[in-house]
């Protein structure tokens, strides 16, 4: 058995230490997975294994022998790969061609193989039984990211790799595309390669790895067997409290109808009417496809409104542009918050002003002094970790830069406040603050309308959870009804009726 170990890892960056003697070892046919808050570790281990960091003390040893890794191309060398978040795919060639990029299969010394190239990668997928998935002929611009993940790991297996890492794979994947990224790892441990999986996902993890190594604040807290241990262990473990402490919410004192939402339609969603009040959080709950994060976008002018009405205090609002939703004091945080709500290559400032700026305007010049108190003023209260706030946002962890989002919204003060899937890829530490973050705005009076996709959040977060399928609302449970069967049935009640029918004809 090819072991990896890690022996008294240590590494520090410009005196803050990142890892403090860290001894793991990751075996061969087992998946391990890698669990830490942002911060504790986990990318500065990887990054040593893989040869991107030098360690200040300690070792690596692969199958019993000491590795000196100076540099990725050792790493790869020595048979240890890891699988990007963003794969590095060359748009214009083909799948067969992205694999053994830089190992083409010569002809006569004219040219490659294509032939023998093409042969080569119909066995590797017919192998790995990805045979229907994808095709060694498609363009690399064609593929989806579970394509682009599968391209990367073939690449890994031709280089008779003995360790693979993922980090984060599942962040930019459908469901489906999941189930088929844990088949192919599934493979990968049968076929006896040490595999380390990285993952803010407590479900998956517990899907998927045989031992669990948990790291806080650059030290190893414990490695526990996945079979022994549960979620509320692993959490304790991550951030030193309980996982029933992250749904603490003090329920506020529900005031009068804030949003009120009409009858609405549009090319998604078709006649939908809800209300939330002052002080209330309410969910919009249901499966992918579900129409929810369409209904948001309409409902703050991303998205045009076929029919219907959309009142923001009494008062009928016309939704042409996302600026007519501002206007009204509405205020969005939507899924995608790198490629729709942050501008990545500017700083905390300017991402936290951005909706403010009329307010800080005298004639036509901004008054940077205001501008940069109000930014640390929310930086401070919602302890956003950077350095300071002339920080490019590219920069910050995916919690932090979701904290400068909510810190934009915050500075608006709005009366409405919707956020669609407002801890997706987010630590369990960095979760926890954005949940006791949506109970003092509700406590403050503002009316939250939750996205999410998580029963357990919607459970511990909503005062009233609204379940949604194909388009339309399917129905309404109060906390005190609220269950993830209740909601699941009403979820899928649709399809099952339909199926029903169908089984009589």
């Amino acid at each position: 058995m090819t072991e990896l170990s890690v022996a008294g890892i240590s590494k520090r960056f410009a005196g803050v230490r990142a890892l403090n003697d860290v001894t793991l070892d990751f075996p061969s046919g087992a998946v391990t997975a890698l669990m830490g808050e942002n911060g504790a570790g986990k990318s500065t281990l990887i990054k040593i294994i893989t040869g991107d960091y030098l360690p200040d003390k300690g070792e690596i040893s692969l199958g019993g022998d000491v590795l000196s890794l100076h540099s990725p191309a050792d790493a790869r060398k020595a048979g240890i790969r890891v699988i990007p978040q963003e794969p590095e795919i060359v748009p214009h060639v083909s799948v067969a061609e992205n694999v053994y990029l830089g190992a083409l299969p010569r002809k006569g010394g004219r040219g490659f193989d294509r032939a023998t190239l093409f042969r080569r990668v119909r066995a590797d997928l017919e192998r790995l039984g990805f045979e229907r998935v994808i095709s060694p002929e498609t363009l690399g611009s064609r593929l989806t990211p579970a394509q682009r993940q599968l391209v990367e790991i073939l690449r890994a297996l031709t280089t008779d790799a003995k360790v693979i890492a993922f980090d984060e794979p599942t962040s930019s994947l459908s469901e489906h595309e999941v189930d088929a990224l844990f088949t192919l790892i599934r493979r990968l441990r049968e076929e006896g390669l040490a595999v380390i999986y990285v993952s803010h996902r407590l479900q998956e993890i517990f899907q998927l790895a045989d031992h669990i190594a948990v790291l806080r604040d650059g030290g190893l807290v414990g490695v526990r067997d996945a079979a022994d241990t549960d979620e509320n262990e692993i959490v304790r473990m991550m951030v030193g409290r309980d996982l029933s402490s992250l749904f603490a919410r003090e329920r506020s004192e529900i005031g009068a109808a804030v949003l009120e939402v009409e009858d609405v339609t549009t090319d998604d969603v078709r006649d939908i009417s809800l209300t939330v009040h002052a002080g209330e959080v309410v969910a919009l709950a249901g499966l992918v496809g579900a129409g929810r994060s369409e209904l948001a976008g309409a409902l703050v002018g991303d998205l045009p409104i076929r029919s219907g009405h959309v009142s923001v205090d009494g008062k009928q609002v016309r939704l042409r542009q996302p600026s007519d939703a501002v206007r009204a004091g509405m205020g969005y945080a939507p899924e995608e918050r790198k490629a729709q709500a942050l501008l990545l290559g500017r700083s905390v400032r300017d991402n936290t002003s951005l909706v403010v700026l009329d307010r800080l305007r005298r004639f036509r010049f901004v008054k940077r002094a205001e501008e940069r108190r109000l930014t640390q003023k929310y930086v401070d209260e919602l302890h956003v970790r950077t350095p300071g706030i002339e920080q490019e946002v590219r920069k910050l962890s995916g919690g932090n830069q979701q904290k400068v989002v909510l810190a934009r919204w915050l500075a608006r003060k709005p009366k409405v406040l919707i956020l669609d899937e407002p801890t997706r890829g987010i630590d369990v530490g960095a979760k926890a603050e954005i949940y006791h973050l949506i109970d003092d705005l509700a406590r403050s009076g503002v009316a939250v309308l939750v996205i999410s996709s998580e029963l357990p959040e919607v459970l511990g977060l909503a005062d009233r959870i609204i379940v949604m399928q194909n388009g339309h609302i399917t129905g309404e449970l109060d906390r005190a009804d609220a269950s993830e069967e209740a909601i699941l049935g009403l979820a899928m009640a649709e399809d099952l009726t339909t199926s029903l029918s169908e089984g009589q004809h």
